[in-house]
């Protein structure tokens, strides 16, 4: 077996849509020196792939960014909540993410005492299969 094929550098357009950001956010990002771009043979900024990996890894950090304190939830998706429906015992809750939408069914006690309506601002917090929602 032979050296594993490297991967493909993207251009920062593509690397902004990986990260959910804008492709002006990713160029200052560049600009900063935060992530390492290089020029292809037409003088594009490209970033290789295994530099955009270590970045998005950076990027995805271990706490809560609201309260900076440590957090076992990996996976948070800020958003707005766009559709709350209360029944007798539980609620769900529908939140847009950039272009995830995220349903959860929680409890309509948490429901109301997070106060939780449409167009409220929210982060979708995925835990292994269960879902919780926090304010933002």
């Amino acid at each position: 077996m032979g050296l594993p094929a490297p991967v493909n550098p993207y251009r920062i357009g593509e690397a902004a849509a990986m990260l959910g950001v804008s492709a002006d956010t990713m160029r200052r990002w560049v600009d900063a020196g935060r992530v390492a771009a290089e020029r292809d043979e037409h003088g594009h900024r490209i970033i290789p792939g295994a530099q955009l990996a270590a970045f998005a890894r950076e990027l995805a950090r271990s706490e809560n960014p609201e309260t900076g304190r440590p957090s076992s939830a990996r996976n948070r998706f800020p958003g707005i909540v766009t559709d709350v429906v209360l029944g007798d015992v539980a609620a769900q809750v529908e939140i847009q993410a950039g272009p995830f939408r995220v349903v959860s069914l929680i409890s309509r006690e948490s429901a109301e005492e997070l106060g939780l309506v449409a167009g409220a601002a929210a982060t979708a917090v995925i835990k292994s299969t269960n879902v919780m929602v926090e304010l933002a």
